[in-house]
């Protein structure tokens, strides 16, 4: 005899998703999170960054931009729980660096990873903007 589960809700659960933050610790490029959620049901996180890079010029956290996505649960059809981890991705950035560049980067690191997430980086006006979706 199986037991059928009756306590999935898939709006709910489509909903949940990785909160995105971010930090620059570059004295002239910025980083902002316009959409802070990656959600389970396709919705991407977007963070726009902006502004030429000082770079990395020694050793520590100068010169960098962080991005993290938080750890998050969600229950499947089944009724089984799925965790998921966060992702703390650093980038040291170089002088002069572009936004696009920088985007660029922090995509080809993602889809390059065993995470299940997935990024694509776009040239807007004056800064670029860089959508996570989560493919899990």
């Amino acid at each position: 005899m199986t037991k059928k589960y009756s306590g999935y809700d898939p709006a709910v659960e489509l909903a949940k998703g990785a909160e995105l933050t971010a930090a620059s610790y570059d004295k002239t490029q910025g980083i902002i999170i316009s959409v802070g959620k990656v959600t389970v049901g396709g919705k991407p996180g977007v963070a726009e960054i902006s502004g030429l890079a000082t770079g990395k010029q020694a050793a520590g956290i100068d010169g960098t931009i962080n991005l993290w996505l938080s750890i998050f649960r969600y229950k499947r059809p089944d009724g089984t729980t799925n965790h998921v981890a966060g992702w703390n991705i650093p980038l040291s950035l170089k002088p002069g660096q572009t936004p696009i560049e920088t985007a660029a980067a922090f995509a080809a690191y993602i889809n390059a990873g065993t995470r299940p997430y997935k990024a694509k980086a776009d040239a807007l006006k004056d800064r670029a903007a860089l959508a996570i979706t989560y493919t899990g």
